[in-house]
């Protein structure tokens, strides 16, 4: 018995063998050469993980690797990688970004992710969701994201701001140093909380409040799940796998359905996202924005089932605190860093507010520094450091000769971009001169990719700028922000993070400014 159990496990140690080795020259020899084998450019992959190693190691996050694939790769217009044994096209030029996302959109409108409502309700969001699902939504909430919906929204938003200047002075008047990325999540948490379930989460004054430990929870690194969900969709949904669990799915619902049932109880119009959500379930349509319930086209007016205004509250949620947290953190240790840019930036603060009178949606829209500032933070920063697409249907790209097939996932490096010496001469020197009217117009558009470009770019793009800017609008003109005893010259990201968020804390020292 014993000699017969001796031979099986050594026939089944040579059959693995034999696999592993079949695999391993299958790699070696076919699938790392698809690329090469295409006439295009590739960087060289490590069996059997392809270009994936450092993240799989968090050596790197997948935004610090394709930056330094990027770098090392840019001569050359486009380039491939392998995602284990999947091929992927990384997209260098521009102009042939500008074709993907907006000239041949129709193409290459597919992110090519995860999604699957019947078992996870929260991955019906516009992020993740494909084609035919994707485009009537859009259509449907780009109308919630308009000047006038955001402006209606102000009043919650500043209201959430004048909060956070009172929860800084307490926490400055104990010991006169911040922690800023815990201080701004908590903030955007509160802010983005009030906005989209129209409820006060209490973040500021209880760090430990249910929304942001639930915040924490839902961002918690978890590399090979992701890279499941990007790269297996397929074989994922049809295992029935989700991506979110269930309790986040039913917290969510239930708060969502228990707002509808007490606003339609008791007739509350409150004019934040939600209540524009309520319309989409309710009528199919919001009203426009001077409010009135116009006629609709009867085709435009079907209306969405509260799973779907779920998904969209719930990833307006997630991805309206973390992005803006991360922003905002990367801006205020930059004027830290640079007194000087904090300096004139302030001057204009303190010029407009006393133009204004008060703190106001358009005294903040006319702080043109300001723009530069932000804009110079997403450059340097940019929360989502790479975008991806998917091609649906075979297009050849221009001046290439190169056809690409359909199923190809695309990566457009956008962090590299942002770092690219050629195109932003010292990359790593924080300069808000460089959107300049003067400057831009030397650059190419889509050189400048923090939100994307396109039919697919961020909609929810205007709030979350809002959302950053009066964050340090309220603390700068209160504080003046310089670096703290344990402030490093440059900020290290998270490399578990898909997001490009600071690794671990950031502590400023900030000192009350003197009223003139």
């Amino acid at each position: 018995m014993g000699l017969v159990s001796e031979n099986l496990l050594l026939q089944l140690v040579g059959i693995i063998i034999t696999i592993a080795g079949a695999i391993y020259l299958y790699l070696k020899h076919v699938a790392y050469h698809y690329w090469s084998s295409k006439g295009i450019a590739q960087s060289t992959p490590t069996i059997p993980f392809g270009n994936l190693w450092p993240v799989i190691t968090a050596k790197k996050s997948v935004g610090q690797l394709m930056r330094d694939l990027y770098l090392d790769c840019r001569e050359n217009r486009m380039f491939g990688v392998y995602s284990f044994h999947k091929p992927t096209l990384v997209v260098c030029d521009p102009e042939i970004i500008r074709f993907t996302m907006t000239k041949e959109f129709t193409a290459f409108q597919d992110r090519g992710l995860y999604h699957n409502e019947k078992i996870d309700p929260m991955s019906g969001q516009l992020f993740m969701l494909s084609g035919p699902k994707w485009r009537p939504l859009r259509v449907k909430f780009t109308s919630t994201f308009t000047t006038g919906k955001i402006k209606q929204m102000f009043p919650l938003v500043k209201e959430v701001a004048e909060k956070l200047g009172k929860c800084t002075a307490k926490e400055v008047d104990q010991i006169g140093v911040v922690e800023v990325k815990d201080l701004m999540a908590r903030f955007n948490t509160d802010l983005i909380t009030a906005v989209a379930f129209g409820l006060d989460s209490n973040s500021l004054e209880n760090p430990e409040a249910e929304f942001r430990a639930w915040g924490r929870k839902l961002l918690e690194p978890q590399i090979f799940k992701n890279m499941l969900m990007t790269l297996y969709p397929s074989i994922i949904t049809a295992m029935n796998i989700s991506f979110n669990d269930k309790g986040t799915s039913d917290f969510i619902i239930n708060i969502v359905k228990d707002t509808i049932a007490h606003r339609t109880a008791n007739h509350v119009i409150r004019k934040d996202f939600m209540d524009l959500v309520i319309q989409l379930i309710t009528k199919g349509f919001v009203n426009s924005d001077d409010g009135k319930d116009g006629s609709q086209d009867p085709a435009a007016s079907e209306k969405i089932t509260l799973l779907e205004g779920a998904a969209q509250v719930f990833v307006f949620w997630v991805a309206g605190f973390e992005t803006s947290s991360s922003a905002a953190t990367h801006c205020l240790y930059e004027m830290a860093m640079n007194q000087d840019i904090q300096e004139k930036l302030v001057e204009e603060i303190n010029t407009v507010l006393e133009k204004f009178g008060s703190l106001t949606y358009d005294s903040i829209m006319e702080m043109s520094y300001l723009d530069k500032v932000i804009s110079e933070t997403l450059r340097k920063y940019p929360s989502f450091p790479i975008l991806n697409r998917q091609c649906n249907r075979e297009v050849e790209l221009p001046e290439t000769g190169f056809v690409v097939p359909v199923g190809t996932p695309i990566i457009f490096p956008v962090l590299g971009i942002h770092h690219d010496p050629e195109i932003y001469p010292e990359p790593e020197r924080f300069d808000p001169e460089r959107f300049n009217q003067e400057n831009i117009a030397k650059r190419h558009q889509y050189a400048y990719l923090p939100f994307g470009k396109g039919p697919r770019n961020c909609i929810g793009m205007k709030f979350g700028l809002l959302q950053t800017k009066i964050g340090i609008i309220t603390l700068l003109s209160e504080y003046r922000f310089k670096p703290g005893p344990d402030t490093k010259d440059h900020l290290p990201p998270e490399t578990k993070s898909f997001f490009l968020t600071p690794r671990g804390r950031v502590t400023l020292r900030i000192e009350k400014r003197q009223k003139k």
